[in-house]
């Protein structure tokens, strides 16, 4: 999935496949633009994405965890290049404090009650028949060709 491709698509439909509005997309554009400029002024290589495709094969990690192989194969570049490419869009958006969730004590003030489940998923040893001599058929050596 390219820019090319959903930059033409409605607000809701945007949000839906991207998991974010298109104003914050627009953000995280200009943030990603500005250390992209701080980082070429650094001596960097050329990216071979625009900053668009950078955004959103992050946002593609982070909504579907896809694997890195999957999303490289998508955009056209290595794994190892899709790999840097997503941390390093991860770490700007961190570092500019611009996106953050809401900590646990803003949830603790809300209104809202939750209802936890909790299900045990643990394992359990099968307990199977144990080997003996008295079960295993021996054969003659003679009969071994």
């Amino acid at each position: 999935m390219k820019w090319e491709t959903i930059s033409g698509l409605k607000a809701n439909r945007f949000r839906r496949l991207t998991g974010v509005k298109r104003a914050t997309f627009e953000k995280m554009i200009e943030l990603i633009s500005q250390a992209l400029v701080q980082k070429k002024a650094q001596g960097g290589r050329p990216n071979k994405l625009s900053v668009e495709d950078m955004v959103l094969m992050t946002l593609e990690y982070l909504r579907e965890y896809r694997t890195y192989f999957h999303i490289s194969q998508s955009y056209g570049v290595s794994e190892s290049s899709a790999y840097k490419t997503i941390c390093w869009v991860e770490e700007v958006l961190v570092r500019s404090k611009a996106f953050a969730l809401p900590g646990r004590k803003a949830l603790l003030k809300s209104d809202v009650e939750y209802e936890l489940v909790l299900m045990d998923a643990t394992e359990s040893p099968v307990e199977r028949p144990k080997k003996s001599n008295a079960t295993t058929i021996r054969v003659r050596k003679s009969g071994i060709h």
